[in-house]
């Protein structure tokens, strides 16, 4: 009797483990190949077959496994794919997937789609549109300053207001328009759907620290001002390292106690400068601009630029909103290895400054 309970006990334990397991190999090949919200096109014929969808699939990069997409099929009822081509990405997993292409797609082969990464400006912004559109950068940048357009989008914008307005910004909408990957209806797009669907996006990012940013009793202005300059600033993107949060607690630190910010991606602001590579001169530094924040007059300490200097992504704002809790003043990137350095000091700062002078080519 003893030798059937173990028997039966091993056979329990061997089952529950290969339920566990077959589970755990189930989820994973229905979970997103990547986090990449790169957009793919996937032509799926008429009359194919659910295994040739999913073999289909699995050769962009879309699913991990076909047969596994395949028995997902049959569990889910999904029989009724429409042909059709469709847009998709390696971050939305089995489920997501089957759902889009059960449901179908109005596709229009004219549709366009435009990518506008973290840390563009307006001019930057502006060639993109002129290099995706019929659009002229010179239209695009007339827009951007446009103070009846820009007046009419206050009235529609919770997050917008005069500040965008000032005598001394440059481009009303810098840094207001979000950086992401989106689509259009063709190369025809006018400059205001573009901007406005930025604006749109900008707006639901805003949106959860709206309360937040309020309590704090910031302007979302001067937020995205400091999210601006911690995007250009930081040496790396890495969530887990913190360097984002790590360099906005340095500028706000600074600005508490009234020292000048010393950013040198202000300077290349105020001056029009895009390329990062180009070494400034010391009268370039002390060229006098409400951008300008390495001034040594004075006229800059304990202040932010005027307005943002690009388009900061979703982890510098959220960076400029909860910085990290330090003590430091100042912080040095070593451009080759992307790493960051902090201090509290100017000492040890000066030190590690020397000694990445080779490698930042004096950058």
């Amino acid at each position: 009797m003893k030798t059937f309970r173990n028997i039966m006990i091993c056979i329990l334990i061997l089952l529950t483990t290969a339920i566990v397991l077959g589970c755990t190999v189930y989820n994973y090949k229905m979970s997103p190949v990547s986090n990449s919200s790169e957009e793919i096109e996937v032509v799926i014929p008429s009359g194919s077959s659910i295994k040739a969808i999913g073999a289909l699939l699995e050769e962009k990069g879309l699913i991990r496994d076909k047969d596994f997409f395949v028995i997902y099929a049959h569990l889910f009822h999904i029989d009724n794919v429409k042909a059709s081509t469709y847009h998709l990405s390696p971050n939305m997993g089995v489920p997501k997937i089957a759902e889009i292409i059960q449901e179908g797609n109005s596709y229009n082969p004219d549709s366009i789609t435009i990518t506008f990464k973290e840390g563009l400006n307006i001019r930057q912004i502006a060639k993109v549109i002129e290099e995706n559109t019929d659009n002229h950068y010179d239209e695009v940048i007339a827009k951007a300053s446009d103070e009846t357009y820009l007046r009419s989008l206050i009235e529609k914008y919770w997050f917008l207001d005069e500040s965008i307005l000032g005598p001394d910004i440059y481009y009303g909408l810098e840094g207001y328009l979000f950086p992401n990957t989106y689509r259009f209806t063709n190369k025809q797009v006018t400059i205001e759907t573009i901007f406005e669907t930025m604006l749109d996006q900008m707006g639901k990012e805003l949106e959860p620290y709206r309360e937040e940013i309020e309590k704090q009793g910031k302007s979302v202005h001067a937020i995205l001002t400091m999210a601006s300059m911690v995007e250009k600033e930081g040496a790396t993107h890495n969530e887990e390292d913190q360097v984002l949060n790590h360099v906005a607690s340095v500028f706000y630190n600074r600005i508490d106690r009234k020292m000048s910010l010393g950013s040198d991606v202000t300077t290349r602001y105020a001056l029009q400068i895009d390329d990062a590579q180009q070494k400034l001169t010391t009268e370039q530094y002390q060229t006098k601009s409400p951008y300008n924040t390495r001034l040594t007059d004075g006229s800059m300490n304990g202040k932010l630029p005027v307005g943002p200097i690009c388009g900061p992504g979703r982890e510098s704002i959220k960076a400029a909103i909860y910085p990290s809790d330090t003590n430091d003043i100042y912080f040095i990137a070593n451009i080759v290895t992307k790493e960051t350095f902090f201090f509290d000091n100017s000492r040890d700062f000066e030190r590690k400054k020397q000694e990445l002078q080779s490698v930042n080519q004096g950058l």
